[in-house]
């Protein structure tokens, strides 16, 4: 198979190339490891390789993605018996002893993985440039990131290493690399896929697992692989009445739809990004669906500091378990995330518990806002990539860090107000995507608008919990009114 033959197809059109026989599975993984080596020198969206073991790596031939080659983020979605690294020096000797859930159900799905995808440290940003295997770059312009923390996955896809790859979601980080990287992204409900067997809520409840993907159909095909259940798990939420590959196919109906492009936070919205959001409310209108600008009414700022609150504790826990399981030392871990794990130890923990609480507080808000409205519209984003290196930590503010880890002032960073400058500068480039995380709702980003640079902007839609289907309707309509598959070919010779 031809390398520019294998970047035109998305999953579900090799598979089913695969199933006729028209190809063998062996000639596609070929081609992706062709794809791959000739691009991720200049992206590095690719940590962990694995393509010895994928040329040898059986499938069930029935499977929907049966011989499809995909990648696995390196964040959760462990492998038995291979290295994953969080993307941080203090677990580079983590190595699972068996499958997660979501591995498992993705090899019984029928996929070959080709290796892992970069990630920041510890999932904490929307860039991806970790000290342990340096920045990932985007494919439309290698000057920027990718987003984050699926940045590796993102740019793998929109380059053409896989049709979609795995990620996952505790702050928008699925939806944030689809809006840089020009794919979709559909963060589902929590509890839609399991956490299994190593976790029960990822990030508290916050994080989901899922893929980005070229096309809609694929994702909600691999939702359907994904999906439901596993022993142990905490609770179990109501199945879709069909499949989804199936229910996609499926008119959405007349939508009502509210709009809204300022920052929850109070940041600056780029100019582009409320572009993208007005054009596609004018498309949805045409569509015949209701649209009005609208928001959920909620506090920005308490929401701003329950996500910083449980990232404190989820970072602090987990440099915890590397230094007890696999002897970590301080050294290991950059200097942000010590900074964040030493908030995170020093944070009260009935503070902690009441902000774990507010959570409610904005599911209700969105609830009462769903009675009105089926979805709403936003941007994804509130600002277009940051060049590579833009965003690094200040010397100064490293200094001032540092100063704090060797004070163990933790305690005085809370009291001071600090959290807050911290939390609304962590923030303020993606303020759109929190609100799923906290309240659990699905969520999806997609490519519909494009700057004149020809750099991708996503636009983001939210549904209620366990709408996963009404969102996929909408995309799959959305797909065909304002498709954008043909915007990967500029992408085929540019590496």
């Amino acid at each position: 198979m031809k390398q520019a033959e294998y970047l035109r197809y998305d999953a579900t059109a090799l598979a089913d190339l695969i199933a006729r026989g028209d190809i063998t599975a062996r000639e596609v993984c070929d081609a992706a490891i062709e794809r791959a080596t000739q691009v991720n020198g200049t992206l590095n969206a690719i940590c962990h390789p694995q393509f010895s073991e994928a040329v040898e790596q059986d499938f069930p031939e029935a499977a929907p993605f049966a011989g499809v080659p995909f990648l696995l983020k390196d964040l959760a979605q462990e492998q038995g018996g291979q290295p994953c690294s969080f993307g941080s020096r203090g677990l580079k000797n983590n190595v699972a002893p068996r499958d997660s859930e979501f591995v498992r159900r993705a090899r019984v799905g029928g996929v070959r993985i080709l290796g892992r995808t970069t990630t920041p440290e510890f999932g904490l940003k929307a860039i991806t440039e970790p000290e342990l295997w340096g920045p990932c770059r985007n494919p439309w312009n290698p000057d920027l990131t990718p987003g984050g923390s699926s940045g590796g996955s993102g740019a793998a896809v929109a380059a053409g290493v896989v049709p979609m790859a795995g990620a996952n979601d505790g702050g928008g980080s699925i939806r944030i690399p689809a809006a840089y990287n020009g794919l979709f992204g559909l963060k589902p409900s929590r509890g839609r896929l399991s956490s299994g067997p190593f976790m029960g809520e990822a990030w508290t409840g916050a994080s989901s697992d899922h893929v980005v993907s070229r096309t809609v159909r694929d994702s909600a095909a691999m939702l359907d692989v994904l999906s439901g259940p596993a022993v142990g798990d905490p609770f179990v939420i109501a199945p879709p009445s069909q499949p989804y590959r199936e229910l996609m196919q499926k008119a959405p109906g007349q939508l009502r739809i509210g709009v809204f492009t300022s920052s929850p936070y109070d940041t600056e919205v780029a100019p582009e990004c409320v572009a993208a959001v007005e054009a596609t409310a004018r498309t949805l209108e045409h569509l015949g669906h209701k649209v009005e600008y609208a928001r959920p009414e909620f506090d920005g700022m308490a929401l701003a500091r329950c996500y910083l609150g449980m990232y404190f504790g989820e970072v602090s826990a987990l440099m915890d378990r590397a230094r007890e399981e696999f002897g970590a030392s301080e050294d290991d871990f950059e200097l942000d995330t010590r900074l964040i794990g030493m908030l995170g130890r020093t944070m009260p923990l009935p503070d902690y518990v009441r902000r774990r609480q507010q959570w409610n507080d904005f599911a209700r808000a969105l609830g009462t806002f769903f009675e009105g409205y089926d979805l709403y519209l936003c941007p994804t984003t509130g600002q277009l990539p940051a060049r590579i290196g833009e965003l690094e930590t200040p010397a100064h503010l490293k200094l001032a860090a540092r100063l704090m880890l060797t004070l163990k002032a933790g305690k005085l960073v809370h009291r001071s107000g600090q959290v807050d400058q911290m939390a609304m500068e962590s923030l303020a480039r993606t303020p759109f995507t929190q609100l799923a995380n906290l309240t659990g709702t699905p969520a999806m980003s997609m490519p519909l608008h494009w700057t004149q640079s020809g750099l991708p902007v996503g636009v983001q839609f939210g549904a209620p919990h366990g709408g996963e289907g009404m969102l996929l309707q909408l995309a799959a309509q959305l797909e065909e009114a304002t498709p954008w598959f043909n915007h990967y070919e500029r992408l085929e010779d540019a590496f």
